[in-house]
């Protein structure tokens, strides 16, 4: 069993004062649900940022599968369960997903609060970046998040999506003094007035997020879509096909997986992703080769910004 702050290190910067830095306390958090039925690296997750966190809140939905059993079993003093209903009646952009994600914030108590989903991991030799990344802009009220950059692996663990419909940036820290909430599960809202929110001012985090969602087994992909589509108000009953797909937004891999991955990743085909030869663009896939090619030709990066970046 490990003991809160166990592996914590922080490597403080010259002239920042040492006794704040070490005084830091960082909360990590998610929401999830039948994380084992619907394929969710929940464990890897939660286990990639524990070096950096004091403390882990989890919201917990009514689960039917060992899901909790397995939270449990990381066996850890810093994760903190919080039990909580969904409602069931709430059918409308997946606002759910943002209630649950707000209960487990509002109960972090740290100086920072670190988000991750749970299809979501951090390598290791990234925790010393993310760590000087908090240290450094400890101070520094103007910044209100940190930003991480994406791979968003799809189909098997060398392929990954660069494409301006897939967010290539996105805070996953935020301060945790400021008014701050999620309309949904993806972003932060920042409030300077009860009327109307905003993105949070940020800095880059200098690592990256290992977003596998788009890796799981077909069907568990199916059996999720089928059982959260209503918070969208849509019925998901259509098959899952990985293969169609523009393979003008497929790219090869060519880094390593984080560590704690291995066991995750051990039924994944090793090969690059073949899409299916046959699928024909929709409208959509052809409005995104247009947005690639402008961002090439003029060098620009159009993919959605939740977040103003200061520096």
């Amino acid at each position: 069993m490990t003991c809160p702050g166990e592996f914590r290190v922080f490597h403080v910067a010259d002239d920042f004062d040492d006794t704040m830095a070490l005084t830091m306390k960082v909360s990590g958090f998610t929401f999830l649900r039948n994380g084992t039925r619907f394929g969710y690296p929940f464990v890897e997750s939660i286990k990639s940022i524990l070096p950096l966190c004091d403390e882990f809140i989890v919201s917990l939905g009514p689960c039917d599968d060992d899901t909790e059993a397995r939270i449990n079993a990381i066996d850890d003093a810093r994760i903190r369960i919080i039990h909580t209903t969904w409602n069931e009646q709430m059918c409308t952009k997946g606002y759910v997903y943002g209630q649950q994600k707000n209960i487990a914030h509002f109960n972090c108590s740290g100086d920072w609060a670190f988000y991750l989903e749970c299809d979501e991991v951090v390598h290791e030799d990234d925790l010393q970046a993310i760590s000087r990344a908090m240290e450094l802009n400890f101070h520094d009220d103007r910044v209100e998040a940190l930003v991480f950059d994406y791979f968003h692996f799809y189909g098997n663990l060398n392929t990954y999506l660069w494409s301006p419909a897939w967010y290539r940036r996105a805070p996953r820290i935020i301060r945790n003094s400021i008014r701050s909430y999620s309309p949904d599960g993806l972003f932060f809202l920042v409030l300077d007035s009860n009327k109307k929110g905003r993105y949070p001012r940020a800095a880059l985090a200098h690592a990256n997020i290992y977003h596998y969602g788009w890796v799981r087994r077909e069907d568990q992909m199916e059996s999720k879509l089928r059982a959260v589509g209503k918070y969208w108000g849509e019925d998901h009953q259509s098959k899952i096909d990985y293969g169609n797909i523009d393979p003008l937004i497929l790219r090869q891999f060519k880094g390593t997986h984080p560590a704690v991955m291995k066991e995750w990743l051990t039924d994944t085909s090793e090969d690059v992703f073949k899409p299916n030869p046959a699928y024909k663009l929709t409208g959509r896939d052809r409005k995104n080769r247009f947005a690639l090619r402008l961002e090439t030709v003029f060098g620009l990066e159009l993919s959605k910004k939740h977040y103003r970046l200061i520096r």
